[in-house]
């Protein structure tokens, strides 16, 4: 109330918010009460935005800017760094147990956002025809809304390990007024947190999937949603899905082609490799 309470929410931009996250540094407020604080408002501008109160959620602008500095810092996602290797990947799934493993295996082979896994529902999910339907997704504070953007609604095809899995759990999924796929054991929305650190780090440490140090490699599920997409990219012949710009962005539910292009446009395989030149040549000139 005492920075923001008297703004307009036309009067709310980017650099608007830059500032009222430096005065509660400087009132020497915890860096996890800035960012709780700024996500709640975050939160608000998305309730606004849905109302039609404010054109856009400068909060989700600034997050995202803030992203393309940190890809543009750390330079292009590799694989084995920001990508699990699909040697990991076989490692992890062979670990996989218990309720985490139809979860993680919807991170892994069909490229879910860690908010739309946690907001899934079983009316979502068609096993006949091998589907999921991204409609909601749940936010960090555990609330129900729609998904990142129009592109995000979407279908996307699932292989058989993880129609199976999810065939067999739901036999075992715990019930709830939201009839979520992953819930709490008490049928409730589940967090984030719970998620990375009792099911995707524990699996790795069990598969070796470590670092020097013996600690889980990757830290969050986006990076099995990276894998996902090196998989839908990679050739078939390298045990890929070998699908177009195109394709990947629409699996994905990014808003533009620019995007998928933008982090993972280094990872489709050159077409003018030496073989496939000579190939060329002597198709064309015998």
């Amino acid at each position: 109330m005492p920075y923001l309470g008297a703004v307009k929410l036309s009067q709310l931009t980017v650099p608007v918010v830059r500032n009222f996250m430096d005065k509660l540094r400087a009132d020497r407020r915890s860096p996890a009460m800035v960012k709780r604080v700024v996500g709640d408002l975050g939160s608000i501008l998305a309730d606004a935005q849905e109302r039609g109160e404010v054109a856009q959620n400068v909060v989700r602008s600034l997050s995202r800017r803030k992203k393309h500095r940190e890809r543009r810092h750390n330079g292009k996602l590799k694989v084995g760094v920001g990508i699990p290797t699909p040697a990991e990947i076989k490692a992890i799934v062979a670990h996989l147990k218990g309720r985490w493993r139809p979860l993680l295996l919807t991170a892994i082979f069909a490229g879910l956002r860690a908010s739309e896994i946690r907001g899934l529902r079983w009316q979502d999910v068609d096993l006949r025809r091998g589907e999921l339907h991204v409609r909601q997704r749940a936010d960090k504070f555990k609330t129900i809304g729609k998904p990142k953007s129009a592109a995000s609604e979407r279908t996307v095809p699932m292989p058989p390990i993880l129609v199976n899995a999810l065939r067999e759990w739901k036999l075992a999924c715990p019930k709830g007024e939201h009839g979520l796929v992953f819930p709490t054991g008490t049928g409730e929305i589940e967090y984030h947190s719970n998620i990375v650190n009792r099911g995707l780090a524990p699996v790795q440490e069990a598969a070796g999937v470590v670092t020097k140090a013996g600690k889980a490699k990757y830290t969050g599920l986006h990076a099995l949603r990276h894998f996902y997409a090196s998989w839908c990219i990679n050739r078939r012949e390298d045990g890929g899905l070998g699908l177009p710009l195109k394709v990947v962005q629409h699996r994905l539910g990014h808003s533009s082609i620019q995007m998928t292009a933008d982090v993972y446009g280094h990872l489709f395989p050159s077409e003018d490799d030496g073989s496939e030149l000579a190939a060329a040549e002597k198709a064309l000139l015998g």
